[in-house]
């Protein structure tokens, strides 16, 4: 028995499949063709039903065979998404009508998707290019399961669009509004985020610099500072539309707000992350506060400061949305969600929320390559 090598995650699959095929109809049309043998009723699944438990015992009783990992994760994924999509494919027109055995399948085919992550995380390759394939690989797998789940479980509950709408359909109304969402993004982060967040960032910076350089301005600003920093949002934004207007200066004035302190409190602290010993070292080259400044503490404080960076990158684009909804131009992505929700337009509401979503996820992964590049010599990135 060498020759084997099961995985519980496969196990488990096959055991589905089979109590999914002794359950018989996969939809609730399906069970009523079943009763009625002479009627004729159009039901999902009439013949791709036993292809998907097909595809999905293949994958999961080769995979226990010994392969090598990579010959495994590529059957695996072959096998649990071409499942997903014929599951997801055959249930459309059908919506609400699913029964256990459809339910039963999809926990399947994301048991042997699970077992083909696993798979690829367990893989250490030498070559660069390889590790960084695998890098995106594992994650997009992940999300795209997300999806599938989602996707598959709304269609076949049939739950109410007004409460979820599936993937396929806020996707839909993303490629049908891209003049909209365009705009949108352009008023949103193009003027309040980007603005705000390097003018709060900036100002945060240069005042930890001042109270690192003047004992009292620390010792009475961080406490201000954080204090400032649990102010709730929802009772800044409007004060400062008022203050500010209606366009996107009120809006990048909240995002300054809540950016400040924490780069303001991140950049204290990296400051005096800097050892005893290289600062005596310092001492002993006679040089005076600026130089051990800018060749000693500041390269120290990188970690913190971009610390600091990654958290504003997602704090400056909720302010700003959040801000939106207290007075806006008829334009943004705030305002776009807050009337959308009115009108019952939810597919809208959810195309918004993805396109920040991404937009967050863009921003946050380019502060991020920039710290790689910026801090090579510590230990979290030479670790890889």
């Amino acid at each position: 028995m060498n020759w084997l090598k099961p995985s519980w995650q496969a196990v488990l699959a096959v055991l589905l499949c089979l109590v999914a095929f002794g359950l018989g109809a996969m939809s609730k049309p399906e069970a009523a063709a079943l009763a009625e043998p002479t009627a004729t009723i159009a039901y999902p699944y009439m013949g791709a039903k036993g292809l998907i438990i097909g595809l999905l015992l293949i994958a999961g009783v080769i995979s226990m065979v010994k392969l090598t990992p990579i010959a495994e994760a590529l059957l695996l994924f072959v096998g649990a998404h071409a499942a997903a999509w014929l599951l997801i494919k055959g249930i459309a027109g059908f919506e609400g009508t699913a029964l256990a055995p459809y339910f039963l399948l999809l926990a399947a085919a994301w048991l042997l998707a699970w077992r083909c992550v696993a798979l690829l995380s367990s893989l250490r390759p030498a070559q660069a290019g390889a590790k960084t394939a695998l890098r995106l690989i594992i994650p997009a797998i992940f999300g795209a399961w997300i999806l599938i789940i989602w996707e598959a479980v709304t269609r076949g509950a049939g739950i109410p669009f007004i409460l979820l709408p599936p993937p396929s359909a806020i996707g839909a109304r993303i490629a049908n509004s891209l003049p909209i969402l365009g705009s949108d993004v352009r008023q949103t982060i193009f003027k309040a985020v980007l603005i705000g967040y390097i003018v709060g960032n900036l100002a945060g910076f240069v005042v930890a610099i001042l109270a690192d350089r003047v004992p009292f301005l620390r010792r009475g600003l961080l406490p201000i500072g954080n204090m400032v920093s649990a102010l709730p949002i929802i009772g800044v934004a409007p004060i400062m539309v008022m203050w500010f207007g209606f366009d996107w200066p009120s809006k990048a004035a909240v995002v300054i707000i809540m950016t400040f302190f924490p780069m303001l409190v991140n950049t204290v602290a990296g400051l005096a992350a800097s050892g005893h010993m290289e600062r005596d070292l310092m001492r002993t080259y006679a040089s005076d506060y600026w130089p051990t400044l800018l060749k000693l503490r500041l390269p120290a404080a990188m970690p913190f400061i971009f610390n600091a960076l990654k958290i504003n990158s997602t704090l400056a684009l909720i302010g700003a949305i959040v801000a939106e909804f207290f007075g806006t131009p008829v334009v943004g992505m705030g305002f776009r969600i807050s009337t959308e929700v009115g009108r019952m337009n939810i597919d809208m509401v959810w195309a918004e929320i993805a396109v920040a979503a991404l937009a967050g996820s863009v921003f946050y992964g380019v502060v991020a390559l920039i710290e790689r590049a910026v801090t090579f010599w510590h230990p979290s990135v030479r670790g890889g």
